[in-house]
């Protein structure tokens, strides 16, 4: 029999979960020994388990990634690792995925999963997801294509997932780029891969505090100053190809001069910044400021990239073409 290895790190989320007497889920409660077990898995996958954390995903911390990167690293240094599956609460799921992804060269694939309900609800997905991660830790095709996301029988890239129901068992999705492969009956069928794949070395190197303010009509220009003035740079997120309200314009002007890194991303779901229009808080006129136009990223993506990108003292303005 040809054993399959599966490195399992828990870092808690409602997948974890027990209910309290009050009828709330308490996140976190269960190891992972706890629910592996609960899975039914064949003879020939064997799953080690190590618990990194055991907490909701929302106080997940900037160290808390460092703290994981670290156990990634430290399983990939087994050969006999065919790859490993993170569980984590939905709610920043996304975002810790993206980090792995971006912080990992191993070829081996990193799983990143989770449940809507908890263990103990009627109708819960936390075993089948945990089930479907663990076969998807172990298949060829996922080799090279970095972290992904399964959920629901359905595997995700890391750049573009994103939680898109706070509470149906369909909690994650892809927009305008679709998900890479399906599960089906334990199977697992992979239909396209991301083309490139991104790593950046960034050792220990404690993460800057990169903020994100969301613009809409009427933002004043002191409540977008003060959050400048408390963070290391800032995604601003726009509005379509990437334009402001033209009262926010000198904030970031000077934001720039006082080099703090300023990225514009767009709150559209599909499509990219691009300097379409020369008017005033236009993505044009952003660009000569010295803003840097965030392509297609969402505002959590391009904070992340930005975070590692610098923690590797990498230009940034390279990393959002």
């Amino acid at each position: 029999m040809n054993m399959r290895h599966v490195m399992l790190l828990t870092t808690g989320g409602t997948i974890a979960s027990t209910t309290s007497e009050s009828g709330k889920l308490v996140a976190g409660e269960l190891s992972g020994e706890e629910l592996a077990k609960l899975c039914g898995l064949p003879e020939d996958i064997h799953v080690s388990v190590r618990s990194v954390l055991q907490k909701p995903s929302v106080h997940m911390t900037l160290a808390d990634w460092l703290l994981l990167k670290h156990e990634v690293e430290r399983a990939f240094a087994d050969e006999t690792i065919n790859g490993i599956v993170v569980t984590h609460g939905t709610d920043t799921l996304e975002e810790t995925a993206y980090f792995l992804d971006l912080t990992n060269k191993d070829e081996r694939p990193i799983i990143v999963t989770g449940s809507q309900r908890g263990p103990e609800q009627t109708g819960s997905d936390a075993f089948m997801n945990l089930r479907h991660a663990i076969y998807a830790a172990c298949e060829p095709d996922l080799k090279h294509t970095g972290c992904v996301v399964v959920f629901n029988e359905r595997i995700f890239a890391a750049r573009y997932v994103k939680k898109e129901h706070a509470s149906n068992l369909q909690g994650f999705n892809a927009f305008g780029f679709g998900y890479l492969g399906i599960i089906d009956n334990d199977v697992i069928f992979t239909y396209q891969k991301p083309v490139r794949r991104e790593f950046y070395e960034i050792g220990n190197t404690p993460l800057k505090q990169i903020g994100i303010a969301k613009v809409y009509l009427g933002m004043s220009a002191d409540m977008l100053e003060g959050m400048i003035a408390v963070c290391d740079g800032m995604v601003v997120e726009g509005v379509g190809r990437g334009q402001v309200p033209p009262n926010l314009v000198a904030t970031l002007e000077r934001a720039v001069a006082n080099k703090k890194p300023i990225i514009v991303t767009t709150a559209s779901e599909e499509g990219k910044v691009y300097p379409t229009y020369d008017y005033k808080g236009s993505a044009h006129q952003l660009e000569q400021m010295g803003v840097i136009l965030g392509s297609d990223y969402d505002s959590k993506k391009a904070r992340i990239k930005a975070m590692v990108m610098l923690a590797a003292n990498k230009e940034l303005a390279a990393g959002f073409t």
